[in-house]
């Protein structure tokens, strides 16, 4: 009784991080900003739900996949998130006009003619 009661809790909570995930990639104003909305709170919500899967059906096999698909989820969503917005700086994406503090402005040079990349 009480574990059902905790996984609800935990799956609305996952749905509301999700929802927030998804409302910051339709509001946030530009790609790098809604990059980390993505990521995030959508990976958080995942941890949650799966957390939710893994005390509703206490069984082994279903307590390492969820365990695993978290694992999975937490290393390749901070790559990929990295990985476009690497490439979008790159690609000179434009930023939100309120964007103060750009660290790689100066330390990676583009070589267009050649299509090398000097870091």
């Amino acid at each position: 009784m009480i574990s059902e009661w905790i996984s609800a809790i935990l799956l609305v909570l996952g749905a509301f991080f999700m929802l927030l995930a998804a409302i910051g990639v339709l509001r946030f104003p530009d790609l790098y900003i809604r990059m980390h909305s993505a990521t995030k709170a959508s990976s958080f919500g995942a941890l949650l739900m799966l957390v939710a899967v893994s005390i509703h059906f206490p069984v082994a096999y279903v307590i390492t996949e969820a365990v695993l698909v978290i694992l999975f989820i937490f290393l390749t969503a901070p790559v990929a998130s990295h990985m476009i917005g690497r490439i979008a700086h790159l690609l000179k994406v434009p930023k939100w006009e309120k964007t103060t503090v750009d660290e790689l402005e100066n330390r990676i040079d583009y070589d267009e003619e050649n299509g090398k990349i000097d870091s």
